[in-house]
């Protein structure tokens, strides 16, 4: 999750201690470091640092957190596990907001419904799905990201996709106010959700149905076994382009004879052509130049406008 984001007009006022005034607004248990490295908080391994990254302890020191960002035009980017995402080599300006922290990652059963905070891990929401008997959201066990950014993303899976499975969403705008959404009040669209631009999701409700514990395990294990013969090992963003209507975009690139194609440390995969891995030397500028490489021999070749899946943040 996929991450969700914002960004707003960078402040001048380099005469404000925003560390001392974040750190003045919030208890103790919410952590601020300042010029932090983001790319192992990424699965491809690469980008630059945060002016400041924050994890809030709890809602009310993140509605704080958002309403000095307010104050001070601060640019805000919201950080799930860092799947989906691009960080660009020159990091990230202004408040980088990750909600990794136990009052934002809670997973409680109540009857057939899943209640998650979006900061629980999808692996974590499908294993006590199954735990407990209930089918619907085995897809998400493949995903490796938080609710958050499944929800941002309407991250899917084995012909599932996250709004699919979800009852209401309860979010937080970046005035620090709270409500809760049904999804068809929400912008939601294919990898895409609009309202998570400027709102913050906080929790959501999954909606299941009973099944046999065994039936659930065997689909789990399949999409499993399918998804570790397709897909690589090796770091990546998880699929770089969106699928256009014609054909699946790891096929195009396939077809197109560019697996294997390098640029620096950012290779096209073997396995699968919409994926690019880093070989442990990449860096943001090798993928940005490898997917301009795709982009452009599919429209040559194909006519074909690829557009991103994988969201790209920061400067260079």
């Amino acid at each position: 999750m996929t991450a969700t984001g914002a960004i707003l007009e960078m402040p001048m006022q380099s005469n404000v201690d925003f560390a001392g005034e974040f750190a003045s607004r919030v208890s103790p248990a919410t952590l601020i470091r300042r010029d932090e490295p983001l790319a192992k908080r990424t699965t491809l391994r690469v980008g630059g640092p945060a002016d400041f990254y924050i994890e809030p302890a709890n809602e009310t020191d993140l509605a704080a957190v958002l309403r000095f960002c307010g104050e001070y035009e601060t640019p805000i980017f919201v950080l799930g596990r860092g799947s989906n995402l691009l960080i660009r080599d020159g990091g990230v300006r202004g408040a980088v907001i990750c909600l990794s922290q136990p009052a934002f990652s809670r997973i409680e059963i109540v009857g057939e419904k899943i209640h998650c905070g979006t900061g629980a891990k999808l692996k974590n929401v499908a294993v006590e799905a199954r735990r407990n008997s209930l089918a619907g959201v085995e897809f998400l066990e493949g995903i490796p990201g938080s609710v958050g950014g499944a929800l941002r993303m309407n991250a899917g899976a084995m012909g599932g996709q996250t709004f699919d499975v979800i009852e209401s969403v309860r979010v937080m705008d970046f005035e620090g106010n709270v409500r809760e959404m049904m999804p068809q009040e929400m912008a939601v669209a294919y990898r895409h959700c609009g309202t998570l631009k400027n709102h913050i999701a906080l929790a959501a409700i999954f909606k299941c149905k009973r099944s046999s514990r065994e039936e659930i395990e065997q689909r789990m294990k399949a999409y499993s076994e399918k998804r570790w013969e397709s897909q690589p090992a090796a770091p990546s963003a998880g699929c770089i382009f969106k699928n256009p209507a014609m054909i699946p975009a790891g096929k195009l690139v396939d077809e197109l004879g560019l697996k294997g194609t390098r640029v620096g440390g950012a290779v096209v995969s073997a396995e699968h052509g919409n994926f690019i891995i880093n070989d442990g030397k990449a860096t943001a500028r090798d993928v940005l130049g490898l997917i301009e490489i795709l982009k452009a021999k599919a429209k040559a070749e194909r006519g074909i406008e690829l557009q991103t899946e994988v969201e790209i943040i920061g400067d260079d």
